[in-house]
Formats: structure tokens, sequence, C-alpha cells
């Protein structure tokens, strides 16, 4: 397929169809948001390079402080992407980090925040108007001793990043048609994932420039020589899938069984787990109407791993299909029915880091197939409302005081 038509170039074809295919489908949304990824990767080292100074200035001064803890927060996706960043964060500025979704540290503040430690919150949010993100906040400002925000947002109107602190922040906006219009977050995921990795590494950012246009490369490969295939197993019957990954990509397993289940409005139960736990207990799931994803490292020490889990499971009970993701041919198992192949070119080679941002587009695709084939609605698949964009119904509750939850524990 040439690129025009696989990347809408000319605004006339997404993902190779028209408009007017993905409008009666209910679906011009999630499609568009999927399709653009690759361009809006570039757009956001643009983006991040031209916030650097500002940025370094901020982080410095917080990094200055020799108690400094980091706590990744977000809830649904948003606290997936801190799933996948707490290692790379903590690698790159040695410093304690931690994720822990809002959803948790508004619930049991006094487990999470450290009074006696100086605390710089990084908040992922897509709208930044999920009534958790800001009470978190909120409450990170009452019980740590000194806090720093930084807030990774697509929405500049939205209430985390409107909210006024007397501590020091700093907002982070990504570009425009990051705000993805459908319910499910597809290129707002990615795009502050990336972010994210490159604020770890702000110091490296001029070298990182060459990695991500090697990202967006295996993107646009995905989309241009996947997307067909893809469509052709969503038509499978099966009602289970499992994603498994390890280290960086375990956050990107996370986030491809959520991606999958709501896009399906829960018609498709998905599981995920890394190589190494899903032989704890959590293989049981496998059956022969399992749809099973490997979402494979190039790490050579970690893919000992996975290619032990891949033998056992050859040994076992094998799924409906299965769909490997490779950097290269050489690693994929010849097991899998669906080998995706990032690169024809050995030589190559992507950051293990940044192959867990390219490889949740499958689920994204595979997703939205079959949300179409199951006669859902794409942009809206929730038929009776059971999950929204934004979050209803959460209820935000005076926050006790930090002396008496401490005395109580």
């Amino acid at each position: 397929m040439a690129e025009s038509q696989a990347t809408g170039i000319d605004g006339s074809l997404i993902l190779g169809r028209e408009l007017a295919y993905w409008e009666q489908r209910g679906a011009q949304h999630t499609a568009r948001e999927i399709q653009q990824q690759p361009r809006l990767w570039e757009e956001t080292w643009q983006t991040v390079n031209v916030q650097k100074a500002p940025l370094e200035e901020f982080l410095t001064e917080a990094y200055a402080h020799s108690d400094l803890e980091i706590i990744l927060t977000g809830a649904g996706s948003s606290a997936f992407i801190g799933e996948i960043l707490a290692g790379p964060f903590q690698h790159f500025t040695q410093k304690k980090t931690s994720a822990y979704a809002t959803t948790n540290l508004i619930t049991h503040p006094q487990h999470f925040f450290n009074p006696d430690r100086t605390l710089l919150l990084v908040s992922f949010a897509r709208s930044g108007n999920s009534p958790e993100s800001v009470a978190a906040m909120d409450m990170a400002n009452k019980f740590c001793k000194k806090v720093y925000h930084l807030v990774v947002t697509c929405s500049s109107s939205g209430k985390l990043a409107r909210n006024a602190s007397s501590h020091p922040s700093f907002v982070f906006l990504l570009p425009d048609h990051a705000n993805d219009q459908a319910l499910a977050m597809t290129g707002s995921f990615s795009s502050m994932l990336l972010a994210g990795h490159l604020i770890a590494r702000l110091q490296q950012l001029p070298v990182l420039h060459s990695q991500v246009q090697l990202l967006c490369a295996y993107g646009q490969k995905i989309i241009s020589d996947y997307a067909t295939a893809l469509e052709k197993v969503a038509q499978l019957e099966f009602d289970r899938a499992v994603f498994l990954g390890s280290g960086p990509l375990y956050g990107t397993a996370l986030e491809s069984h959520l991606k999958v289940q709501e896009l399906t409005d829960g018609q498709i139960i998905c599981k995920f787990d890394s190589f190494l736990g899903l032989r704890h207990g959590p293989k049981v799931v496998i059956s022969p109407r399992t749809i099973l994803v490997y979402l494979l490292s190039n790490d050579p020490y970690a893919h000992l791993y996975e290619k032990d889990l891949l033998r056992n499971i050859h040994d076992g009970e094998k799924g409906r299909f299965q769909i490997a993701i490779a950097e290269h041919a050489g690693t994929a198992p010849s097991m899998a029915d669906m080998p995706i192949i990032l690169s024809d070119d050995d030589s190559t080679s992507l950051e293990e880091d940044f192959l867990s941002v390219c490889n949740v587009l499958p689920s994204q695709l595979l997703g939205l197939y079959k949300s179409i084939q199951l006669g859902l609605e794409p942009d809206q698949p929730s038929r009776n409302g059971t999950i929204t964009r934004v979050v209803q119904g959460v209820t935000i509750y005076p926050v006790p005081n930090p002396l008496s939850l401490k005395e109580n524990h």
C-alpha cells in the first residue's frame, strides 16, 4: 500500500479506506487517531525539544533535593504510562521512582505520600478532568513537606492543567491533536508515553531524535503492512485475549489488554502478564478461543526467558491464534501464526524503552476491527454507558488530617 494511502496524507483515506466507511461505523475518530500516531510522535519530540530549557530548569531545581522521590500517576491508561516509565525514570534520574494510580493514591494517601521527603509528582492525563487527578495533586500538597508538580497532558483547558498550586509546577502540553476525541485513548497514550521517556532523558534529547525517527518508521510499518492482517484476525471467533510483555513492555501489555477489552465493550475478556509471571497461575486462562499476543523484547537476556515461556506454551494449550511482535525476524517464534516484524534491516535497533510506544499499535488496530466485527461503534463502544471518555460519578471526600491517619496506622 502506498504511503499516502496508509497515512491519509491527502486527507481522503484513513487506514486505506474512505472517511465515509469509518463514519458509517462510528469509527472515524478512533481510526484517524490510531493512524496519525507516527506523525504525532515526531511532533512530540519537537514539542519536548522546544520546551527543553524551561523543563530542565524546573527539573534541576527538583533533582537538587537529596531526599527527592518521584511518583508517576494517572488514572486508567494514564496510570499505565507511569507503570512503563517508572524503571526508565529511576534509571536515568537516579531518584527513587514509583508508579501509583491516582485511584490508589486518593483512598490511601498515607501509604504513598511521605511527609518527610520532597516529592516530584508527575501526573499524566488526556483531558485532566478526571476528579481523581486533581484530588491526588491536592493530597500531595497536603501530605508532603515540599512538592513539585509536573503535569503532562493533552488539554490546556483541563482542570489538572488549570489547578492553581502554591507549589512549583510545570505543565507540559502535547500537540493539540494528541487530545483524542474517541473514547479509547490511542494517540494520547502513546504521545504522553513518548514525552515521558524524553523528559526522563532531557540531556540526551538531541541524540534521541534518531531513535524517535526510527520509532516513527516502525509505527508506520505496523500500520502499512499489518493493519489488513489484523483486520482478518479480528474476524476469527475468539472471546479472550492475553497480552504478554516484560520490563517496559509489561506496561504496554497492560494497556493493550485494556484497549481491546474496552473497544469490544467487554465482550472480549482480556488478561495481561509478564512472560515469567504467566506460569504462576494466570496461564490457566488460555483456551481454544484465546488470542495470544507476545510483545517481545530486543534485549537478549530478557528474550531468553521469553523463549522459555513460548516453548512451554507450545507444549500445552496454544490458544486460537498467536501474534508475535518482534523487532527482527530472527527473534520471532516459529510457532506464531502472525509475526509482526518491525524492521527488515537487522542492523537497525530501537532502544527497548521505545518499543513500549510502538508495540501498543497492534492492540489498538485489533480492538478497532473487532469492535466493528461485533457490531459496535468504536468511537463510543460502550452501549450502556458503563465507560465514558471522562469518568463519571466519582465523589471526592474531604481529606482527613494527615496526623490522624498516621496515628491510626
